[in-house]
C-alpha cells in the first residue's frame, strides 16, 4: 500500500496479529518480543543484563597489560577516533585508569580528520612511541590497521586494539597487535556483536576495575566512576547509530539518566552550552544537540578540544570549549547547507537521481571533507539511495558515504576495492579515499554494484508500520505507556501505527515559509468508545503536500504517537509519517 509520500510495509501482516492485546504488547510482539519474559526484560532494562566483559576475545589480556603498565609507571596513550563514539570511548578509559591509579601516566591522542584521516596511522604510532609510550590503546578504530600494528611491534610498543567496525573475515586478516578486542572477531562467541566503540571501551573499563582488585568486584570509588561513565557510553552508543537493543539499550537507558546531573564537568558544560541545563536528556537531545557539537570539533577543527573537554579541562576551560563547540556547530551547519545544494544539483545533472543509476558518487574541490558525511545522510533522505561525497585535494578524493536499509555499504566498497586507496566502516556508513585517476572507474563500479543490489521500486521513501491502532487506544495514558519502549533510535525506532478512517477537519501551514502542517483529524468511532475523538497532528516538512489535502476528506494515517507540552499541559499530538486518501 502507498501513501502520499511513501510505500507502506507492516512488520507483520495485519491478518496475523492474533488476538487483540494491549497496544504496547502488539508492538513488542511484531518487533520480536512475543515471549513474555523477553518483553519484560526489554521494558525494564537492568545493568545485570550486561554480559561478562571477559567473553570478548583478548579483553582480559588487554586489561592485564594496562593494569601492569599503570602500576609500573609506563606511559599509556589512548588513541581515539574523532567522532562522538571515539571521543567518549577515550574519556571512558582515561577516567577509569585515573580513578584506579591517580598517578598513572596516561595521555590521549586523536588524529586530525583531514590531515591524518580515520584510524591508526604509522606516522602517529612512531611519534607516540618516540615520546615514550609503552602501551597504545586504540578505541573505536584499528581493526584493519595491519601496517600500524607492524610499526608498533617494530618499535617495541604494545598495541591494544579495541574496535567495533567491520572486522576481517579470517583470523589471519587481523592486525598483529598485542591484543585485538572486538566482539565480532572471527573467533568470537560474544553474545552481542553490536556494541559501539564506547560500548567496547566501557567493557574494557569494567574489566580494568576488577583486574585492579584481583577479584570479581571493583573498588567502591571505581565502581562509582563506572556508573557515571555510563553517560559517556550512552552518548557514544546513540550518536554512532548502533542498534538500541540488547546491551546497547541497557547502556543508553542508564547512561541517559546519569547525563542530566553528571558530576563530569565537561559533560555538564556541554549540556549547558546546548541549552539543555536542567532538562531531561533523551536520545533525541543526544542526536540533535549534544552529538553534533562534539562532532563539529573534528569536522571543523580538531577533536582534541572535545577530548580535552571530557578528560583534563577544569571548569573554566570546559565552559570555554563547550561554547566554542557550539560556534563550530553553527559554522558546520552553514557549510553543510552549501554542499547539499550543490550536491543535489550535480547529482541531478549527472543522472544519479533516476532509476538507471541507483547511487550518488560525487567529488568536488570546494567541499569540506569533514562535513560531507552529514550531507550524504541528507542526500539519502532526499533521493533514497546510497550516497558518497568526497573532497578533491592534491590528487586524492577523500570523503564519506551513507547507505539505505538493505544495502551494505561496506560490502559495496569491498567489491570496488581495486579502485580504492583506503576504506573502512560498516553497512550504513563508511570512509573512503580514491586517487583522482581512478575516480571515474570507482563511480562506474560502485554504481553497477548498487544497480544490481537495489530494485528500482525501492528508490522511494518507505514507512514501516508496527501495527494498526485506534484513536481511543492512543489516549494520554496509552501514549505515555508507549514511552516505556524508548530510548528510540537505530534498531528500535519510535512506534508507527496505522489509524484508519479519520477525517480531516482543518489544516494550516505553520513554521518558516509554511514548511510544516498542522492537521486536525477526527474519528467517529472513538467517540462511541468513550475515548479520544480528535487530534491535532503535526506534519513536519509536509507543507509541500497541502495542495493534495482538503477539509472533509477521509484518510488512513500512519502516525508516531507523541505527547506535546507546548503551550500548556500534556496532550496527545501525533506526528504524521504518511497519509493515504480513502476512496
Amino acid at each position: 500500500m502507498n501513501g502520499l509520500t511513501a510505500r507502506w510495509t507492516f512488520r507483520q501482516s495485519p491478518a496475523h496479529e492474533g488476538p487483540k492485546q494491549p497496544l504496547i504488547n502488539r508492538i513488542l510482539s511484531v518487533r520480536g518480543f512475543s515471549n513474555p519474559a523477553e518483553a519484560a526484560a526489554f521494558l525494564s532494562p537492568k545493568l545485570t543484563q550486561l554480559h561478562d566483559p571477559s567473553l570478548i576475545p583478548d579483553l582480559d589480556r588487554a586489561a592485564e597489560r594496562i593494569v601492569r603498565a599503570m602500576r609500573d609507571g609506563e606511559r599509556i596513550v589512548i588513541y581515539g577516533d574523532y567522532d562522538v563514539d571515539g571521543i567518549t570511548a577515550t574519556a571512558i578509559l582515561f577516567h577509569t585508569i585515573r580513578m584506579i591509579e591517580p598517578n598513572a601516566d596516561v595521555r590521549t591522542y586523536v588524529p586530525h580528520r583531514l590531515d591524518e584521516g580515520y584510524g591508526l596511522n604509522s606516522a602517529a604510532i612512531a611519534e607516540i612511541a618516540a615520546a615514550g609510550a609503552k602501551v597504545i590503546v586504540s578505541v573505536d578504530c584499528g581493526i584493519t590497521a595491519v601496517e600500524p600494528a607492524n610499526e608498533a611491534a617494530r618499535l617495541g610498543v604494545d598495541l591494544i586494539i579495541t574496535d567495533h567496525h567491520t572486522p576481517p573475515t579470517t583470523m589471519e586478516g587481523l592486525p598483529r597487535a598485542f591484543a585485538v578486542v572486538h566482539p565480532r572477531r572471527p573467533d568470537s562467541a560474544y553474545p552481542f556483536g553490536e556494541l559501539s566503540g564506547a560500548g567496547v571501551a566501557y567493557k574494557l573499563a569494567w574489566r580494568l576495575a576488577t583486574a585492579a582488585t584481583g577479584s570479581s568486584r571493583a573498588d567502591e570509588k571505581v565502581r562509582g566512576m563506572l556508573v557515571e561513565l555510563l553517560a559517556m557510553a550512552a552518548l557514544g552508543t546513540i550518536a554512532d547509530i548502533v542498534p538500541l537493543v540488547g546491551e546497547n539499550r541497557v547502556l543508553a537507558s542508564f547512561g541517559l539518566v546519569r547525563a542530566k546531573h553528571s558530576p563530569l564537568i565537561g559533560l555538564q558544560a556541554l549540556v549547558d552550552a546546548s541549552g539543555l541545563g536542567g532538562e531531561d536528556i533523551g536520545a533525541m537531545e543526544v542526536g540533535f544537540r549534544l552529538g553534533p557539537r562534539l562532532n563539529a570539533a573534528g569536522r571543523m577543527g580538531h577533536s582534541r578540544e572535545a577530548v580535552e573537554l571530557f578528560t583534563v579541562a577544569d571548569a573554566a576551560r570546559c565552559k570555554e570549549i563547550a561554547e566554542h563547540l557550539s560556534k563550530q556547530n553553527e559554522q558546520r551547519r552553514r557549510v553543510e547547507s552549501d554542499i547539499f545544494e550543490l550536491a543535489c544539483e550535480l547529482a541531478e545533472k549527472q543522472g544519479m537521481t533516476g532509476t538507471d543509476r541507483r547511487a550518488i558518487v560525487l567529488a568536488h574541490e570546494t567541499w569540506h571533507a569533514g562535513v560531507v558525511g552529514i550531507v550524504c545522510s541528507r542526500l539519502v533522505e532526499r533521493f533514497h539511495r546510497p550516497a558518497i561525497l568526497m573532497q578533491k585535494r592534491d590528487g586524492v578524493c577523500h570523503g564519506s558515504g551513507r547507505s539505505v536499509d538493505g544495502f551494505n555499504l561496506h560490502a559495496g566498497l569491498t567489491h570496488c576495492a581495486e579502485h580504492l586507496e583506503k576504506y573502512g566502516g560498516h553497512s550504513m556508513a563508511a570512509g573512503v579515499h580514491v586517487v583522482e585517476p581512478k575516480l571515474s572507474h570507482f563511480v562506474d563500479a560502485f554504481t553497477e554494484y548498487a544497480n544490481a543490489a537495489i530494485a528500482p521500486e525501492r528508490l522511494c521513501a518507505g514507512v514501516t508500520i508496527d501495527c494498526e491502532a485506534t484513536m481511543s487506544e492512543l489516549s494520554l495514558e496509552g501514549v505515555n505507556d508507549l514511552q516505556r519502549l524508548g530510548p528510540f533510535g537505530a534498531g528500535n525506532p519510535r512506534p508507527k501505527v496505522l489509524v484508519r478512517n479519520l477525517r480531516i477537519t482543518e489544516f494550516r501551514a505553520m513554521g518558516s515559509m509554511g514548511k510544516h502542517l498542522s492537521i486536525r483529524l477526527r474519528s467517529g468511532d472513538a467517540v462511541s468508545n468513550g475515548g479520544v475523538s480528535e487530534w491535532r497532528a503535526v506534519g513536519w516538512n509536509w507543507g509541500r503536500h497541502a495542495s493534495r489535502l482538503a477539509v472533509g476528506k477521509s484518510v488512513d494515517a500512519v502516525i508516531s504517537p507523541a505527547i506535546s507540552y507546548f503551550g500548556g499541559g500534556p496532550r496527545v499530538e501525533p506526528e504524521i509519517a504518511d497519509l493515504a486518501i480513502r476512496a
